[in-house]
């Protein structure tokens, strides 16, 4: 059980390192069609995890508990929104195809704040790992270890082009390809640190734990929503980002299903 508890927390961070040592490989910048593709992939990835692993799963915990149903999805969900819709108002960052920083105003560094765009929509993702995790071993509404190491797996595929997306174009700007990898790992590290926080308390989480599940979807479609789908839809290139879509969604919908 500890060892299936370890892969399911480091499989998404191993997926951001390995993207993020691409920055070893790949020769200039990144291609723009590249890039639209899996900006695509990972908000298919994103939208499906967030239906089929914390949604479904929410409302089936909620009714098997006696309650309303569909109460904690829709409140859970709205929560997630919002909530990433004030960190996102708060926290200085820039996204990668904007000069224009959001957030409070700063004196960080472009690399600074573009690590820290991608550390904020990392945690939500951390968060739904763990509160899986956690819901597979409470035995909460079906929820199996091996569902759970699905969700994991998933992001963690989608974790990859994300890292090497942070850690390319830093290469850049800190004209060094161990600086760039160190920014994208780091990047990653708050995942593990949510998701075992996360199971740290369920005991005290666990009557809360159907709200908790609909607010991590709510958070990563809060992402998927601001960041991930305008940025692969800007420019040229769009139908290839929607292809990538197509098979992210289709690709996490299989390993929910199927190992779920």
């Amino acid at each position: 059980m500890y060892s299936e508890l370890a892969y399911g927390l480091l499989l998404p961070f191993l997926g951001t390192s390995l993207g993020a040592a691409m920055v070893f490989f790949l020769r200039g910048e990144m291609p723009s069609w590249v890039q639209k593709l899996l900006l695509g992939f990972a908000s298919g990835v994103m939208i499906a995890a967030s239906v089929w692993s914390l949604l479904i799963p929410s409302i089936d915990m909620a009714a098997e508990s006696g309650g309303v149903a569909w109460m904690p999805a829709v409140l859970g969900f709205l929560a997630g929104m919002f909530s990433l819709l004030l960190f996102d108002s708060l926290v200085p960052h820039l996204h990668l195809a904007s000069d224009q920083p959001e957030g409070m105003k700063s004196g960080l560094g472009r690399s600074t704040m573009l690590f820290l765009a991608v550390t904020l929509h990392n945690v939500p993702e951390g968060m739904a790992v763990g509160v899986v995790l956690a819901g597979a071993l409470t035995e909460s509404a079906g929820i199996t270890m091996a569902g759970a190491l699905a969700l994991s797996l998933g992001i963690a595929i989608q974790n990859f082009p994300e890292g090497a997306i942070v850690s390319m174009p830093l290469k850049q700007s800190l004209k060094s390809r161990w600086k760039s990898f160190a920014y994208g790992v780091g990047s990653g590290i708050v995942e593990p640190l949510a998701g075992l926080v996360t199971i740290l308390m369920i005991d005290v989480l666990q009557p809360v734990l159907p709200y908790l599940l609909a607010f991590s979807a709510g958070a990563m479609i809060y992402v998927v929503v601001e960041e991930l789908i305008p940025e692969s839809q800007s420019g040229s290139h769009s139908n290839v980002a929607t292809i990538g879509v197509a098979v992210g969604f289709a690709l996490m919908m299989l390993l929910d299903v199927a190992l779920g």
